[in-house]
């Protein structure tokens, strides 16, 4: 495939060196926007080696056209600059007699016949190179790039690809395919750090960005080395585009056949247009590809920069000479002046004084505010408007009577803000209002407890008075020793196939490590045959019944939805008996606890909409790992729960609530840790799927819809790369770079799932036919959303750095007695050790 093209593309290569010789020959350009529709003609037809020749001609030539125009006006201009006395004249012009009048016109004319030769000469007739709106902005997105990159990937080309790609990428950050495209590059062999380069970089401000980097980094010489050539840069930069903006008239507004404005009207209006251009040069050269906004203060900001990088370089002349120049823009800057003054102390006052502002930026200022006085005129006279873009322009700039009119605008505005402004808050302030009352309709939590269990082997430990607190429970017998046993092995051999931690180390404590499973991840391992479905189906059946009691326990006259389930497991890394820090810190389950102001602010991140919380244990045959109730100080310990088979302690999930776990220091704690919610909004949208796929496994199905639709489904076609069409682009398979980033949909299953399946179906239904239906209709299900990880790890961004730990001397309260409730010895217990806890929390 590589020497298929390579004799194509040395040609390609020849042609592309040949431009340069014609354009050296003085031959006619090619318009770039016939060679840029040649390129795309191309490319659907899959003529890649045409794209390639076509449309980097037609970016060579683009720029061609922009050079030799920039290049033409300067060089006439200085042929025919106006202050120079004419032969036979012996004044300068312009005068102020109709000689010295004839004289200004003669030098006009000299120079429109220079622009015009010069251009006929390089370029071809005026016409030529003039192109449409729509091609003018493809060329500003950098679409031709776009084209570029298919072309050069479909050769083989990679380092061409990369930087074509790349160079997109920079004027597009928000188009997503070629975000992919550039990932999958860099995963490919033979791609270099140095191919994803910027072909379109604007030399000045690639300097200024390097100078940022250099300095972010406190490399202040190479910073200073950078900042000093796009100074440089951004002058020859601003030259040329103060030379461009002197092209035709744009008659916007006006219909051309009736625009009657006599000579120096239209002169005037012409050169309005031309002086609004040439101010705005000042907002296109601060323009960062991609950015929506300019630099503010970009100029000024080189001198800022460039004095503390001086400065940190102890080139103290360096740095007053341009913290002078900074001055210049902002003759007021207080931080500035101190800056000046230390610097002439460290130098000495009398050398300090003898160094100057740059001349060439006095000179740009000169220039610049001369030109918006002029505009100001024609903006009082004429109504020709005019936005100045620069901060740093001096107030006595404006005309007294137009600065007067844009403070009382100004005013104007600002108090309409501030009406909108407050209207606005009184609008949400009602919503606010109507969305309480509407939330206080449906979710009435009655602070009641003592409400029947609904089952008999269940009993109440102990209640919130006997735990020192409020909206608190404490309960025993939920579930069997074997039921425990169970949901153990359930967790190890899930976190042993890939989820929560992988036994890395505890997001709360590094001497612990943590895993868990989520149940829908349960049910999908059981479904695979990678655990039991049975044990799935268990996690599932004893979360709901603690659901049931907590419900029922607090007398809630609105049903409880879950908000997140999560089996976990603790587990010490080394057996220390005298660690002082926490397996969880201290913290509430809807609101930021903020230990040392005693307040819980109920506001995002929390998981504000969670209204109770409970926690199944699984074993006791671990050291430490107590569960503690505590006040707002997060120290003072209300009330000690040891862990064991069976044992649900449940809560409110607000600030009334704080809790934390002790340090596992010996052995693997587990447990089912559950959030509840009152609002059905909120509820666990993993959980309704993960009870969809077990009524699926358990429901007979129809023997005929088996045989018709038992097909494994296949698997989805990889898409192309980034393209400028997708519709018409290649379908070759091998010729696509995103496709190695195409994950296969999990809807196919191994022998092992299922067995799994049939086990469990036969259980229900003793049909085989039942069996290999409920695996026909399972394989689309299992693909719904693998995201059970992802969802675990964004609960860890609750803040724990304000918390204080529970140390062990704290833990004895000042004023409240803490109650501990010990373990009640069970001879069948022999759970395997293990941490809990949800990946953000308990």
């Amino acid at each position: 495939m590589e020497l298929r093209y390579s004799l194509p593309f040395l040609s390609l290569m020849l042609q592309l060196c040949m431009s340069d010789t014609n354009l050296s020959g003085h031959l006619v350009l090619e318009p770039y926007d016939f060679l840029f529709d040649t390129a795309v003609e191309a490319y659907y037809k899959g003529d890649w080696l045409s794209v390639i020749l076509n449309m980097e001609k037609a970016l060579r030539n683009k720029a061609t056209v922009r050079k030799v125009k920039a290049q033409c006006r300067i060089n006439c201009a200085n042929n025919t600059a106006f202050g120079e006395p004419l032969d036979g004249l012996g004044v300068p012009i312009p005068g102020a007699g109709s000689v010295d009048d004839l004289g200004f016109f003669q030098q006009i004319l000299k120079r429109a016949d220079c622009v015009n030769s010069c251009e006929t000469e390089k370029l071809g007739t005026p016409t030529l190179h003039q192109v449409t709106e729509e091609v003018e902005l493809e060329f500003k997105k950098r679409t031709p790039y776009n084209y570029l990159q298919v072309a050069y990937f479909k050769i083989h080309k990679l380092d061409k690809a990369v930087a074509a790609a790349n160079t997109f990428f920079q004027a597009n950050p928000d188009h997503m395919e070629m975000k992919q495209n550039l990932d999958y590059y860099r995963m490919m062999a033979g791609v270099q750090v140095e191919d994803f380069k910027d072909l379109e970089a604007r030399p000045h401000m690639a300097e200024f960005q390097l100078g940022k980097s250099y300095y972010s980094d406190d490399s202040f010489g190479l910073a200073a080395e950078h900042f000093e050539a796009a100074v440089d840069e951004y002058f020859t930069a601003n030259k040329e585009c103060r030379v461009l903006c002197e092209g035709a008239y744009n008659y916007d507004g006006y219909n051309y056949m009736e625009y009657s404005a006599d000579l120096f009207q239209t002169m005037t209006d012409h050169y309005m247009q031309v002086l609004n251009c040439k101010q705005h040069c000042s907002v296109e050269l601060a323009l960062a590809a991609g950015k929506a906004t300019p630099f503010e203060d970009f100029l000024p900001s080189h001198f800022n920069y460039l004095q503390f990088s001086y400065y940190n370089s102890e080139k103290y002349e360096r740095a007053i000479e341009c913290a002078k120049t900074f001055l210049l823009f902002r003759p007021n800057d207080e931080v500035m002046k101190q800056n000046l003054a230390y610097y002439s102390a460290v130098l000495g006052e009398d050398k300090a004084e003898t160094i100057s502002a740059r001349q060439v930026v006095k000179q740009y200022i000169q220039q610049t505010i001369l030109e918006k006085e002029l505009l100001y005129f024609g903006y009082e006279a004429f109504g020709i408007t005019f936005v100045d873009p620069d901060t740093w322009t001096p107030e006595d700039v404006m005309p007294t009577k137009l600065r007067d009119k844009q403070k009382a605008d100004k005013a104007t505005a600002a108090r309409i803000t501030e009406e909108i402004g407050n209207l606005m808050k009184e609008i949400e302030t009602l919503v606010e209002e109507k969305k309480k009352d509407s939330t206080d309709i449906h979710k009435i939590i009655v602070p009641q407890e003592g409400g029947a269990l609904k089952y008999d082997d269940i009993m109440v430990t102990m209640t919130s008075t006997q735990l020192n607190g409020s909206q608190r429970v404490l309960l025993d017998g939920v579930v069997t020793a074997d039921e425990c046993r169970e949901l153990q092995h359930l967790s190890n051999a899930a976190a042993l196939k890939g989820d929560g931690y992988r036994g890395h180390p505890s997001p709360h404590s590094p001497s612990e490590t943590f895993q868990g499973v989520t149940v829908l991840k349960a049910v999908k391992l059981g479904q695979e045959g990678k655990v039991p479905l049975k044990s799935a189906r268990l996690y599932f059946d004893l979360s709901e019944k603690v659901r049931k009691v907590v419900e029922s326990h607090f007398r809630l006259e609105t049903p409880l939805y879950f908000s997140y389930s999560h089996l976990v497991c603790r587990s010490a890394i080394d057996e220390k008996q005298d660690r002082e820090d926490l397996s969880h810190p201290v913290h509430a389950d809807n609101c930021l606890l903020v230990s040392e102001l005693n307040e819980c602010i109920k506001e995002p991140p929390a998981y504000t909409h969670r209204d109770y919380s409970a926690i199944l244990y699984l074993n006791n045959d671990f050291e430490g790992g107590d569960f503690i109730f505590t006040e707002l100080d997060a120290k003072t310990v209300t009330a000690e729960v040891r862990p064991q088979c069976g044992r649900v302690v449940g809560f409110g999930a607000g600030k009334e609530n704080p809790h934390g776990v002790r340090a596992v220091t010996k052995g693997q704690r587990c447990a089912v840790a559950l959030w509840f919610t009152l609002d059905p909004a909120h509820e666990e949208k993993e959980r309704i799927q993960a009870e969809d796929m077990l009524k699926m496994f358990s429901t007979p199905v129809n023997e005929e819809f088996s045989k018709t639709d038992s097909s494994d489904p296949q698997p989805a076609t990889p898409q192309p790369p980034a393209q400028a069409d997708q519709k018409k682009a290649d379908k070759k398979q091998d010729d696509k770079p995103a496709e190695q980033k195409q994950d296969v949909p999990a809807n196919t299953q191994d022998d092992k799932a299922a067995d799994s399946q049939k086990d469990e179906a036969e259980a229900k239904t003793a049909s085989k036919t039942t069996t290999k239906t409920t695996k026909a209709k399972a394989a689309p299900k299992a693909k719904a959303k693998a995201g059970d990880q992802a969802k675990a790890k964004t609960d860890k961004v609750k803040p724990a750095a304000k918390t204080k730990q529970v140390d062990k001397k704290d833990a004895k309260p000042a004023a409240k007695k803490t109650t501990k409730v010990a373990v009640k010895k069970d001879s069948k217990k022999s759970e395997a050790s293990d941490s809990q806890d949800k990946k953000d929390e308990l």
